[in-house]
C-alpha cells in the first residue's frame, strides 16, 4: 500500500496485522481519486472510518488543506499517526479516537470530501450517511465517497443529498453523494 501521487508520492504506508482492518486496494483508491481529482485541492477532508488513514493521506498528498481521521480503535489511530509521520503530513491532520456516531453528533466542522469505508458486515455506512444528511456537515460543493461490497444496497434518497453514479471495481462498489 502506497501513496499514489502528490507530495508524498511513493511512500509506503504501514498496514495493520490481522483482519480487523480491510484497507482499500490501490486499484480502487486510484479510481476514486481519478473520479474526484478536481475536487481535492484545498479541500477539508473527513476520513470517518480511517483504518490506515490511506484515503485521507492520499487527499493531503494531493493538496487537501486539512484532514480529520476518525476511528474508534486505538491501534488504528496509532497506525494513522505513524502513516502521517511517514508521509510528513501530520501538521495538516487531526486524529480522533472515538465512535463514528459520537464524532458526527458533536461535529461542528464542515467538510468538502467525506470518505466512508466502514466494516462491510455492519450497518455503519447506512447510519453514517443518514447522520451526515441530518447534521449537515457537508459543504455546498461537498462529496461523500462510499465504499461498499457489491451485495450491499444503498438508499437512493437521503434528505439533502443527491446520489451520483455507482462505480464497480471487482467486488467493490464506489457510490458518490453530493449536497443538494
Amino acid at each position: 500500500m502506497r501513496v499514489i501521487t502528490g507530495s508524498a508520492r511513493g511512500v509506503r504506508l504501514k498496514t495493520p496485522d490481522g483482519l480487523l482492518t480491510r484497507p482499500t486496494t490501490d486499484r480502487v483508491k486510484e479510481a476514486v481519486f481519478s473520479i474526484i481529482q478536481f475536487e481535492v485541492e484545498g479541500s477539508n477532508v473527513l476520513d470517518l472510518f480511517a483504518g490506515t488513514g490511506q484515503m485521507g493521506i492520499e487527499a493531503l498528498s494531493r493538496g487537501a488543506s486539512g484532514a480529520v481521521f476518525v476511528d474508534e480503535r486505538r491501534d488504528a489511530c496509532d497506525l494513522v499517526r505513524e502513516n502521517l509521520k511517514r508521509t510528513r503530513l501530520s501538521e495538516r491532520a487531526q486524529v480522533v479516537q472515538t465512535d463514528y456516531f459520537a464524532y458526527l453528533k458533536s461535529c461542528r466542522k464542515s467538510f468538502d470530501l467525506i470518505f466512508l469505508d466502514p466494516p462491510y458486515r455492519e450497518k455503519f455506512l447506512e447510519n453514517a450517511l443518514k447522520s451526515i444528511s441530518e447534521i449537515d456537515i457537508l459543504s455546498d460543493r461537498g462529496i461523500i465517497i462510499c465504499e461498499r461490497p457489491a451485495e450491499k444496497a444503498l438508499e437512493t434518497e437521503l434528505p439533502g443529498l443527491t446520489r451520483g453514479k455507482d462505480y464497480r471495481y471487482g467486488k467493490t462498489w464506489i457510490t458518490l453523494f453530493r449536497k443538494g
